[in-house]
C-alpha cells in the first residue's frame, strides 16, 4: 500500500479521493484549513483515524509562503501527492488575493516543500480544470476543438474582466507554474507531474464533506439546488452557458487515484481531460422531473425549459478527450445517475 498526501481533504473532489484511497487500504495524510474540518473528517473515518491509516493536518492559509513545509517535513516518507487545494467560487472581492495567490502560491508551495523535505515522492497529481484549457474567444466556434494540449491564453492582466475570467486565470496560472516548476525549476528531475482537468463537476457529496445546508454545496452543484428549491420555475431556467461539458465527481476522484497510484510512465507528464459528455440545464431538469415525482411542482414545464437548452451545434465548441479515455480505461458515470445521486445528497441536507 502507498502513503499519500492529499491536500484540501474536505473539498468536493478531495473528499471522494479520500474515500477511494481509504477504501483501497492506502495510508493518507490530508490537509484542511481548520480544526473543525479536521474533526469532521476524523469522525467520518474513526477506524482509520485510530489505526493511523488517516492523519489530518491543519494548513490554514495555502497562500502563505512555506504553508506546506511543516506537514511535508513531518511526513517525509510520502510517495504520492494529490494536490486539490484551490479556491473554486465566484464570491470574491479581490481576485488577486482570493483566487490567484492561493491557487498559484499553494501549488508552487507544495511542490517546493516536496522538493526540500520529501525525496521519496515519485509522482504529484494536481487538480487543474477545463478553465486552463478553454479559450473564451472560441467557445462559440464550432470549428474549434479543445483537447488535452489546448491552453487558455488568459493572463494576469485579464483577471478584472469578469469573475469567470478571474477563476479561469487562477487555474491556468497555477497549472503553468506547476509545469514550469517540474520542467525547468527547482523540481526538475525530482518527481513527475500529472494534471487532471475537469469541466463542470456534478454528483453526490462524500461522507467526509460537511455541508450545513443545501445552499452551502459546491459551486458546480448550486444549479441543482436552485432547481429543486423552485428558483428555476420562479425566475426562469438559466442558460446553460459556455460550459456544456461535465463529469461526475467520482470519476474525477478515480482519475486522481489511478493516475497517482495505479498507472506508470504512460501518464507521466500528461494532462488528463476528464469529460463524461455534454449537458444542458434543461436536460438536468428533465432528469429530476423523471426520477423525483415530489419535485413535479417546482420543475419548469417544457416551455419553461427552452432557455436552458444546449446551444445549437453551430454556436458551440467541439471537444476531444480520446487520449485521456485511452489512458484511464474506465467506464464513465452517465448524467442521469450523477444528477440523481446529487439530488439524493441535497435531499439529505
Amino acid at each position: 500500500m502507498t502513503k499519500v498526501l492529499l491536500t484540501g481533504g474536505s473539498g468536493f473532489i478531495a473528499a471522494h479521493i479520500l474515500d477511494q484511497l481509504l477504501s483501497k487500504g492506502h495510508t493518507v495524510v490530508t490537509t484542511v484549513r481548520s480544526e473543525d474540518k479536521a474533526a469532521r473528517i476524523r469522525a467520518a473515518y474513526p477506524e482509520q483515524s485510530a489505526s493511523g491509516a488517516l492523519t489530518v493536518a491543519i494548513v490554514s492559509d495555502i497562500a502563505q509562503p512555506n504553508a506546506f513545509d511543516e506537514v511535508v517535513a513531518a511526513h517525509s516518507d510520502v510517495e504520492v501527492v494529490l494536490h486539490t487545494a484551490s479556491p473554486f467560487h465566484f464570491k470574491f472581492k479581490d481576485p488577486q488575493k482570493e483566487l490567484i495567490s492561493p491557487a498559484v502560491n499553494g501549488t508552487t508551495g507544495i511542490l517546493s516543500a516536496i522538493t526540500r523535505f520529501a525525496p521519496s515522492v515519485r509522482r504529484v497529481v494536481i487538480t487543474s480544470s477545463f478553465a486552463a484549457i478553454i479559450d473564451e474567444a472560441k467557445v462559440t466556434d464550432p470549428s474549434h476543438t479543445f483537447t488535452e494540449v489546448s491552453w487558455n491564453p488568459v493572463t494576469l492582466a485579464d483577471i478584472h474582466n469578469s469573475p469567470a475570467t478571474a477563476y479561469r486565470a487562477s487555474k491556468t496560472l497555477a497549472e503553468k507554474a506547476a509545469w514550469d516548476f517540474v520542467n525547468s525549476g527547482e523540481g526538475k528531475g525530482k518527481f513527475d507531474l500529472v494534471t487532471i482537468n475537469p469541466p463542470m463537476v456534478f454528483g453526490p457529496l462524500a461522507k467526509a464533506q460537511y455541508v450545513s445546508s443545501p445552499e452551502a454545496v459546491n459551486t458546480s452543484n448550486e444549479r441543482i439546488v436552485d432547481l429543486v428549491k423552485g428558483r428555476w420555475k420562479t425566475n426562469g431556467t438559466p442558460a446553460t452557458g459556455a460550459a456544456i461539458i461535465w463529469v461526475d465527481v467520482r470519476d474525477v476522484a478515480r482519475a486522481h487515484v489511478k493516475a497517482g497510484l495505479e498507472l506508470g510512465e504512460e501518464v507521466s507528464g500528461k494532462r488528463l481531460f476528464v469529460v463524461s459528455g455534454e449537458f444542458s440545464n434543461a436536460e438536468i431538469a428533465r432528469v429530476v422531473k423523471k426520477r423525483f415525482p415530489e419535485f413535479e411542482g417546482v420543475v419548469p414545464d417544457e416551455e419553461g425549459l427552452k432557455t436552458g437548452e444546449i446551444p445549437p451545434e453551430d454556436k458551440r465548441f467541439r471537444w476531444d478527450n480520446s487520449a485521456t479515455r485511452r489512458l484511464l480505461g474506465f467506464e464513465w458515470i452517465g448524467l442521469e445517475e450523477s444528477i440523481v445521486d446529487a439530488v439524493e445528497s441535497i435531499k439529505a441536507l
